[in-house]
């Protein structure tokens, strides 16, 4: 969420085998998932490639279509990092958390598995998340944003934090405490700079914000997950080569 006004995008599909039904599935609903999408957002697919026969021993991987976008900024100047900027700023959570695990993280993560129904994607609150974005950096009433996805919030202001080397202090209200990790689409964790104006543009552009923390310290606290600082880079900068040269 860089403040651009998004116009295409690119994508990379990464399948199985497809001369097996469900790979060949798969692959068909992720074409259609794409078209749906680009057709709601005013995104066309202006170039990709397709990657098939991924799999070791006869098991293929996930379904995997990465997908890669192109927009425009009006001013070259205001590009937002999607790291945290400036200690005692306030942070904001844009956009509505439901109880949402379908093939999640968490799920994989805690449980090896890959289960449930996706929550279901509403272009609207996308398209008024992205004009948030966009018409409060214009104004500048923002200094970051990033993008909720994978592992929910909880792991949206882990990434924040370990990029920038600066902790955060947040709480979120949530109805079962394990909704830091939900997955809920159309959600975004904003730096903001100039709270009144950022409120004011958000309910008349007629989307949920809350604030939920402060930028700074030595840690992340999320509700009731604290980690420090020193521990959260390690994993972040240092786990994917721990992992890779296990195997070697």
């Amino acid at each position: 969420m860089s403040g651009a006004r998004p116009l295409a995008i690119t994508d990379c599909l990464n399948y199985g085998n497809p001369e097996n039904p469900e790979i060949m599935w798969q692959f068909a609903q992720g074409c259609y998932g794409i078209k749906e999408a680009c057709a709601a957002l005013n995104t066309p697919v202006v170039s990709g490639n397709v990657s098939l026969y991924n799999e070791t021993n006869g098991v293929g991987v996930f379904p995997t279509p990465s997908i890669a976008m192109v927009g425009l900024n009006d001013d070259a100047q205001k590009i937002l990092p999607s790291s945290f900027t400036t200690s005692g700023r306030a942070l904001f959570l844009a956009g509505e958390t439901c109880h949402e695990f379908g093939g999640s993280l968490y799920l994989k993560s805690l449980y090896n598995s890959v289960v449930g129904d996706l929550p279901k994607i509403d272009y609207e609150a996308e398209l008024k998340l992205w004009e948030l974005v966009i018409e409060a950096n214009k104004k500048g009433f923002i200094s970051a944003a990033k993008d909720v996805n994978v592992g929910g919030v909880v792991i949206a202001l882990a990434k924040m934090a370990a990029v920038s080397n600066l902790g955060i202090q947040a709480s979120m209200v949530c109805e079962d405490k394990r909704d830091i990790f939900s997955e809920s689409f159309s959600r975004a964790i904003i730096e903001v700079v100039d709270e009144a104006g950022f409120i004011e543009l958000a309910q008349k552009i007629g989307i949920k914000v809350e604030k939920i923390g402060t930028v700074g310290g030595k840690s992340l606290t999320c509700n009731d997950v604290k980690i420090s600082l020193e521990a959260l880079r390690e994993t972040y900068f240092n786990r994917f080569a721990e992992v890779i040269e296990q195997d070697i």
